[in-house]
């Protein structure tokens, strides 16, 4: 495989690589971003927009501030690596020209990908869909939608793949430690999204692969564009175009399917982990990663 790109990403890490460095600037991002967010619910709820909105994201005003308020975290992850690193925003995004063109080619390679699986069988039918938003409403709110989602999704990345990532790597050479471990983190913040057991380690697995994915291609290009690219994408599509009626991140999406027209996950508690549908999602994920490495030849 070809990380070499990736030593010039790390390089601003190298001096400052220390591991009890990287430790307390990960949970002093983590303690403050829970601080913040349990604050911002209290504030919410004086202003009646209710934290409950904002936690499940079933309004649109709830699931926009939901992901507005991923800023915070990218703000506290720039402030830990100025602290803790004494390092500039654009050292843990690499060259920003370069991560905007790479984001702009992943997403679009993503997007297409799904939007031509979309297409495949087999097909959904209208019988499926509990309702849909007026398309204009929706299409005149789509701007702050893709911010929002770049917010978020940059936000993450900048703290999995950027951040933790590049300090692990300048510290440890070992691909099994900087690819994994931030990885195993990112998934961890997953866990609380099954109603079931089952469908928590059917998550954890998922956001573990996904990260994966997203990991080897900033590794690959050397900028955080095509992982954050590969991750808008996905949440686009996941959160702007289909989602179940009444779900949690629901808020923002054009056609909204009844429950059981979009149940991909067993519900019962003794269900295996490993299912078809399970595999077959994780198929998706290697395609939306080969799709990037292609559009980015890589």
């Amino acid at each position: 495989m070809s990380y070499s790109p990736h030593r010039a990403f790390i390089a601003p890490a190298r001096p400052t690589a220390e591991l009890p460095r990287l430790v307390l600037g990960i949970l002093g991002v983590e303690f403050l971003f829970g601080m913040a967010i349990g604050g911002l619910a209290q504030v919410l709820d004086l202003t009646g927009v209710g934290a409950e909105n904002f936690f499940y994201g079933d309004t649109p005003i709830g699931m926009l501030t939901e992901l507005l308020s991923f800023g915070l975290l990218g703000a506290l992850v720039a402030a830990a690596a100025r602290a803790q690193h004494n390092r500039g925003f654009f050292t843990l995004t690499g060259p920003p020209l370069t991560a905007l063109r790479h984001l702009k080619i992943s997403f679009i390679a993503v997007l297409a990908l799904m939007l031509v699986l979309e297409l495949l069988p087999p097909y959904w039918s209208a019988d499926d869909i509990a309702t849909n938003r007026p398309f204009l409403l929706w299409a005149a709110m789509m701007p702050l939608t893709l911010l929002a989602l770049l917010i978020q999704t940059g936000s993450e990345e900048l703290f999995y793949r950027g951040y933790i990532q590049q300090q692990l790597a300048a510290r440890v050479k070992s691909p099994l430690v900087w690819l994994v471990v931030p990885n195993l983190i990112f998934a961890a913040h997953h866990l609380g999204n099954g109603a079931t057991t089952t469908e928590s380690a059917q998550y954890f697995i998922w956001a573990f692969f996904f990260g994966l994915a997203a990991s080897d291609l900033t590794a690959r290009t050397g900028t955080l564009g095509a992982a954050i690219g590969f991750h808008l994408a996905n949440n686009v599509f996941a959160f702007a175009l289909f989602s179940e009626e009444g779900a949690p991140g629901s808020g923002l999406a054009l056609l909204l399917f009844h429950a059981d027209g979009m149940n991909l996950l067993p519900p019962l508690e003794n269900a295996p982990v490993l299912t078809g549908v399970l595999l077959t999602e994780l198929m998706g994920l290697f395609l939306m990663w080969l799709a990037v490495r292609i559009a980015l030849r890589r």
